[in-house]
């Protein structure tokens, strides 16, 4: 699923495996759980920073709709975990930099989004939302998610109404990422490197979770409920 590396001050965290990395409980309840292990490391509340990475073609190919397809109810657990993932992402005392290896698809691309840095290899791969090509509602917070980090409504038309796929060169051309690097290697290690940067400041961690929340209060007050699942067999009927 995935491990837990600590290099000096820098965690990093890899999704492991040649799949597709799609989010559901098992893998959620797994990155969770590292996560948890960093909020409990008493030597990570100020000098660290997080580094989120993958193995494979996929950084992730979003929710796992197959397993959901099975019972209305795994819709909302979906939703709620990786809701809470995304909270403990927020609340986590230091930087977060997202390095995407490969693809990341809808919900694997808003996970990335909520880090604070976004860095991916530009010989393969791209960033998409696939929701309108495949006949879903983007929910509400996933959109609270692209608002806080993509600032030109255009960019954001394009990819929520077109479900463009956008290129690592693309991404940094249109505001979305922060780096396009030339490998999956170079990509992890630019990454750990403004890890390093970062962690350097020795920014008390608490201040910085107060400042990221008021960067994105929007997204942090709309993360507690997500409407597309009230329409559960809805949602179903078209997976």
């Amino acid at each position: 699923m995935c491990t837990l590396e600590k290099r000096g001050n820098i965690y990093v965290l890899t999704l492991t495996g040649e799949d597709e990395h799609r989010l559901n409980p098992t893998l959620i309840g797994a990155i969770r759980s590292a996560l948890s292990r960093i909020r409990s490391d008493p030597t990570s509340h100020s000098s660290s920073a997080l580094v989120t990475t993958s193995q494979g073609k996929f950084f992730s190919n979003g929710y796992d709709l197959a397993w959901a397809r099975s019972s209305p109810p795994r819709i909302r657990q979906m939703s709620s975990e990786l809701r809470a993932l995304v909270s403990d992402l927020l609340s986590l005392p230091m930087p977060t930099i997202a390095a995407v290896c490969g693809h990341a698809s809808a919900a694997g691309l808003i996970l990335a989004l909520s880090h604070d840095y976004v860095l991916m290899r530009k010989d393969r791969g791209f960033l998409y939302m696939s929701e309108m090509n495949i006949g879903l509602k983007i929910p509400a917070w996933f959109m609270a998610v692209i608002n806080s980090k993509i600032g030109d409504p255009r960019v954001r038309r394009e990819m929520v109404l077109k479900a463009s796929k956008i290129t690592a060169k693309q991404g940094v051309e249109k505001g979305i990422l922060d780096a396009a690097c030339e490998s999956a290697e170079e990509t992890v290690k630019q990454a750990t490197e403004l890890a390093s940067e970062l962690a350097g400041k020795g920014w008390n961690g608490k201040v910085y979770i107060d400042n990221r929340l008021v960067l994105v209060k929007e997204l942090f007050d709309t993360i507690g409920s997500d409407e597309t699942t009230d329409d559960v067999n809805g949602v179903l009927s078209k997976i």
